[in-house]
């Protein structure tokens, strides 16, 4: 290593081989100190019941608490198509009981079969 601003020029040497492994472990600590947020994802269909919602409803708030992404999905299969804005209903519905726990970044979009949202962990 070689300080350049310094007059005369300060030199120091050292074992490369320590100094490698002394970066790697100082590397291996930041990446042990991130949160790694994972997106787990919740399927809803059309003709889902009220238990059925409930039970997703329960899982999405674990997953929310654990500080996870949720993504909803609401896949529509064919005749379904011509009512998407009952789909749009089912999800606006699911991401009102999340609410407390959660937060969308905007509306749920639709593409192609499937009608998508992602809720987002509120901070503390």
């Amino acid at each position: 290593m070689m300080s350049g601003a310094a007059k005369p020029p300060v030199c120091k040497i050292l074992n490369y081989g320590k100094y490698k492994y002394d970066a790697m472990k100082k590397d291996k600590e930041i990446r042990k100190a991130q949160k790694i947020i994972e997106t787990k994802e919740v399927r809803l269909s059309m003709t889902i019941e009220e238990y059925d919602i409930d039970y997703r409803v329960k899982n999405a708030i674990k997953f929310l608490q654990g500080g996870n992404k949720v993504k909803v999905t609401l896949k529509m299969k064919g005749r379904q198509q011509a009512y998407s804005a009952r789909a749009i209903e089912i999800i606006k519905d699911f991401i009102s009981r999340v609410g407390e726990f959660g937060f969308t970044e905007k509306e749920p979009e639709i593409a192609g079969r499937n009608i998508f949202v992602i809720v987002s962990p509120k901070k503390n």
